[in-house]
């Protein structure tokens, strides 16, 4: 089933383009299909890794419908009974489908919900008949000696596709004969089972084993499918498909009590994804799978872990002053300027609607109402505004702290407030263990009504670049190319402070480098002083035969001028003071001249230096903010704001640490994660 277009290049936002090593999948007896017979709660802080418990034991219910719709058909009938806008656009496009409209990306389980809410047979006649044509093309693959396309890039489409077999079953129940629920459940049982049970998977009785990629992998996006389609099914058959308790308990214990709930707890302190704000949106399968079975059988999923609420708060942060893009980190597939699209309004919808009474909740409908995005923009889309059409009384995003650490994804960010022209800060130091990650350990970014300082895979075709010449750290090369950050690390945020009109930070990146024997040192501390001025001191120790080079991209080219360098854009200008090291070399590189000739544009500041003991010391500022600085030694400086204030920052040569007197007053910074406030 191919499901990409030139428009979408695309939805692989839930699609795996590069992988990482395999462990392990869970191993169950599988079944053998051989074609058709005969041939959302309050949540807690997030700042802890606490499991929150939930007593409530799940009850399945025993007649159709029952998935979902026991708690939420009323709503949704009175939603389309009053025409609203998102009710009137969701029944126009289930009947644009079943018209022969060729929707992208349309998936069955929209017409079955119409002939649920409607009662008109029309809807899930079209259901049925569409979901017993996946059934009976997957039956002459398999007579054919093949494999269904269910299987296909490693199962990624069954959470879909069986998605949509069980809804219909479940919803359109009475439409469906007798011999269609046999052999859609044949068909469906032999699929989860191949996906848990990769070894020894077959289709016809033919060996058809897999990788078995992300089975054991709660943090990839391909894993939410596989929950997908294990728990519909065994939702919508229970009592009636002797596997569908099989499947439940995969679902509920083995995966999400027992391997989920655990990792999440474990790594996702924080909230987001280690995959980034590309692939990590994928989590809004997920969150769809909590609301799907709290409104089914009552137990609630969304509060095991606070990762969950976590992620409303990153998610937030992760969200750019304008309201119309998410911070790139990680591979950006679909669209590599990381733009506000459909995939991000369902991702927090999903959230606010988990979390109702939460004050966080509040916060999140203010910026789906205010963001670039206000509806759904695609057709296939539309659902999600009808399900979780706004029930929480927006609250203005003031008021919330600016700034906020995720340690399991290893992200900070930090802006000048929440107004939409303020400034925004992301600084990278944590966990480096997924394939769609970036080695980006230490980078900076800064915006401030469009990109200063950025990613370059924003300015990528494929929005795949991964290595260290595209990020705002400083790339070390060895023998002219440079030393690769190591997946499977984890790089530390060993200082975070704030105070009145300041944030403090600093990172060891070390690790990141797995001990390679040509680096001794990389750290990077930052004194942000709000609202326009950064403060960036690195600590880098690399042998006599490599090169240093202290980086910032940018999607203009900079003015150089001695040690000074000024990127001017989206009507800013980025002042670059260098204080120390005085003999780097400073250039300008234009991405289009990469070999790769995967840029469209885009360009980097390259101060460069040979390899050795080294400290950087730069002065960041936006408008002429910083009227002057001036060096105290290599690890020192004397900011004169153009406010009137003054600013010494010392940093600690050769250790974590640093002081700020702003003001007149002093603040010893050191070796502290201190909480934020939230």
């Amino acid at each position: 089933m191919n499901r990409l277009t030139p428009v979408f290049f695309l939805a692989l936002v839930t699609a795996c383009a590069s992988r990482g090593a395999i462990t392990s999948a869970d191993s169950q007896p599988g079944s053998d299909y051989a074609g058709p017979p005969g041939s959302g709660p309050d949540g807690g802080g997030v700042g802890s890794g606490a499991t929150v418990t939930d007593p409530t034991e799940p009850v399945y219910p025993t007649a159709h419908p029952r998935i979902y719709l026991g708690a939420n058909a009323a709503r949704l009938k009175t939603s389309l009974a009053a025409h609203g806008p998102a009710a009137t656009r969701f029944q126009r496009t289930v009947d644009a489908w079943i018209g022969g409209a060729d929707l992208w990306g349309f998936q069955v389980w929209n017409a079955a919900l119409a002939g649920q809410l409607t009662g008109l047979p029309r809807y899930c006649t079209a259901a049925v008949a569409s979901v017993d044509a996946q059934v009976t093309a997957a039956e002459a693959a398999v007579a054919a000696g093949g494999v269904p396309v269910v299987a296909g890039d490693s199962y990624l489409d069954v959470g879909d596709d069986l998605g949509d077999l069980a809804l219909t079953y479940d919803w359109c129940f009475d439409q469906v004969t007798a011999p269609q629920k046999t052999r859609w459940l044949a068909y469906a049982d032999q699929a989860i089972a191949n996906v848990w049970d990769h070894d020894h998977a077959t289709w016809g009785g033919r060996a058809a084993p897999w990788s078995g990629w992300a089975t054991d992998d709660p943090g990839d996006n391909y894993y939410y499918s596989f929950l997908r389609a294990t728990m519909l099914v065994g939702l919508a058959t229970k009592g009636e498909d002797p596997k569908a308790d099989r499947w439940l308990d995969q679902f509920r214990t083995t995966k999400i009590e027992g391997e989920l709930q655990p990792s999440f707890t474990a790594d996702l302190v924080g909230g987001g994804s280690r995959e980034g704000t590309g692939y990590g949106v994928a989590m809004k399968r997920l969150w769809e799978l909590y609301d799907i079975w709290q409104a089914t059988t009552g137990e609630t999923l969304a509060t095991q872990t606070l990762q969950t609420r976590a992620s409303m708060m990153s998610f937030i942060h992760q969200t750019l002053p304008t309201l119309d893009r998410v911070a790139p980190t990680g591979d950006q597939s679909r669209d590599s300027t990381a733009s506000f699209f459909d995939y991000h309004r369902q991702y927090l919808a999903e959230l606010v609607a988990l979390f109702p009474t939460d004050a966080l909740a509040s916060r999140a409908a203010y910026l789906l109402a205010h963001c670039s995005v206000p509806q759904m923009s695609q057709p296939f889309m539309a659902a999600y505004d009808f399900l979780y059409a706004p029930t929480v009384t927006p609250q203005p995003l003031t008021g919330m702290n600016t700034a906020y650490y995720a340690p399991g994804i290893g992200e900070l960010y930090a802006r000048s407030g929440w107004d939409t022209h303020a400034t925004w800060v992301n600084l990278v130091a944590g966990p480096y263990t997924q394939s769609h990650a970036h080695q980006d350990q230490g980078a900076l970014m800064l915006y401030k009504d469009g990109w200063l300082a950025y990613d370059a895979v924003i300015d990528s075709q494929s929005g795949l670049r991964q290595e260290t010449s595209a990020h705002g750290l400083v790339r070390i090369d060895r023998g002219g190319a440079p030393i690769q950050q190591v997946a499977s690390t984890t790089s530390k945020l060993v200082g975070l402070q704030q105070g009145p009109g300041w944030l403090y930070a600093s990172a060891d990146l070390t690790p990141a480098y797995a001990g390679d024997a040509a680096i001794g040192k990389v750290q990077r501390e930052l004194v942000y002083l709000m609202p326009d001025v950064v403060v960036v001191y690195d600590r880098v120790t690399s042998d006599a035969a490599t090169q240093q080079t202290w980086q910032l991209a940018s999607p203009v080219r900079p003015a150089i001028s001695g040690t000074s360098a000024t990127f001017t854009t989206s009507g800013h200008a980025l002042h670059v003071q260098r204080l120390a090291p005085a003999g780097a070399t400073a250039s300008a590189f234009a991405y289009t001249d990469d070999a790769s000739g995967d840029f469209k544009g885009g360009f980097r500041l390259d101060e460069t230096v040979a390899g050795g003991d080294l400290r950087y010391l730069h002065v960041l500022s936006i408008d002429g903010t910083a009227t002057s600085a001036t060096a105290q030694g290599d690890s020192g400086v004397t900011i004169v704001l153009a406010d009137g204030r003054t600013a010494v920052v010392t940093f600690q040569r050769d250790t974590a640490g640093a002081s700020l007197t702003l003001a007149g007053a002093t603040t010893v910074l050191g070796a502290i994660v201190a909480p934020l406030a939230e």
